[in-house]
């Protein structure tokens, strides 16, 4: 884990910041393509084994929500972003250089649009943003 505009140290994190399918991934969720987005993540969800695997996982989820919004399952989408929000509560503000406040924020507007029986979509999308000088992803948004 990482404060907001410091240098994560732990190597897992560090390498999965790295790999050039990590940045391949945070590109398709910002781009709302949700099920290769999902994809990429899970592949690497697969090869960590260390505190970063939380992390991915929360991400994970809530990529997978936003494929059942798209498929029409509320419910489904109700559920992964809850437990994609309850998940990344572990981590600081900057996991993987990272935003994970915008992210959470995000996502709980769309959750409690899902639980207040409103449409999610009038709810910002989800998106992870770089945190000021941390990001090794080349054209991720500040």
């Amino acid at each position: 884990m990482i404060a907001a505009g410091a240098e994560p140290t732990d190597p897992e994190e560090l390498a999965l910041m790295a790999d050039p399918r990590f940045c391949a991934a945070v590109e398709l969720f910002n781009q709302g393509q949700w099920y290769p987005c999902h994809d990429g993540f899970e592949e690497l969800w697969h090869e960590t084994q260390g505190s970063s695997r939380k992390a991915l996982q929360g991400i994970l989820q809530i990529a997978v929500a936003h494929i059942h919004l798209e498929r029409g399952n509320r419910h489904g989408a109700t559920v992964l972003l809850g437990e994609g929000l309850g998940r990344l509560r572990a981590y600081g503000p900057g996991q993987f250089g990272l935003d994970l406040d915008a992210l959470r924020a995000a996502a709980a507007l769309r959750l409690q649009a899902l639980q207040q029986q409103q449409d999610p979509q009038m709810q910002p999308v989800p998106r992870l943003l770089a945190l000021s000088g941390a990001s090794r992803c080349g054209d991720l948004p500040a």
